[in-house]
């Protein structure tokens, strides 16, 4: 099965910065996620637009959180964390959303489940900048976690090409990468690199099939 590669922004760059960075990498990925707590609605509208504009197709536009700019925009789904809206009233006003949920552990991760989630991304997996200080989960939590639900699940946190391998061998769906492509001096650059090693892994367990 293909595996995913998500891509966040990672809420500290403009809009005209994001927007030009989707249209350069989304041929090469399979979601670009808006994650920006600190922007309006119409904020968000705005960068869609660019990022349309650029030649990013909506369905792989993820929306975090706006439930309301997702559905009006028509975006391709919405990432879910703790404090947005529950995945099951999301789910029984909007059936045919796509609806991820961020998830820390197989607790949640099962909950989201149950709830009608389409996916978890489930981190942070190594250390990482963005959570400073915070003991990473680690491979073998992300393992176990797979076990527990039938949902694809999506690795998080300090991922980088050269120990994706490991990640993906746990059963994971694929990878999300933040700062590792959107602060990259090359993102273009950065993105071929995750999805070469991407496919060798996923060549590598085709052979041994």
């Amino acid at each position: 099965m293909k595996k995913e590669l998500h891509v966040l922004s990672t809420g500290s760059q403009p809009i005209g910065t994001i927007s030009e960075i989707a249209g350069t990498i989304h041929a090469h990925i399979d979601f670009i996620h808006i994650r920006e707590k600190s922007w309006t609605a119409k904020e968000y509208v705005k960068a869609i637009e660019q990022m349309i504009q650029n030649g990013v197709p909506l369905e792989k536009i993820i929306v975090n959180d706006r439930v309301d700019v997702a559905v009006v925009m028509k975006a391709g789904g919405v990432q879910l964390a703790q404090h947005s809206l529950e995945v099951e009233r999301v789910r029984e006003s909007f059936p045919l959303l796509k609806i991820g949920c961020s998830v820390h552990s197989g607790k949640e991760a099962v909950k989201a489940q149950e709830a009608g989630a389409d996916y978890v991304i489930y981190g942070h997996i190594f250390e990482t900048d963005s959570k400073p200080g915070l003991e990473p989960r680690g491979l073998k939590q992300l393992e176990v976690l797979k076990k527990e639900v039938n949902l694809p699940v999506i690795a998080i946190g300090g991922i980088k090409p050269g120990n994706m391998a490991e990640v993906l061998e746990t059963g994971a769906a694929g990878i999300a990468v933040m700062s590792g492509v959107f602060k990259a001096e090359d993102p273009l650059g950065a993105v071929k690199m995750y999805r070469e090693k991407m496919r060798v892994k996923e060549e590598e367990n085709a052979t041994s099939l």
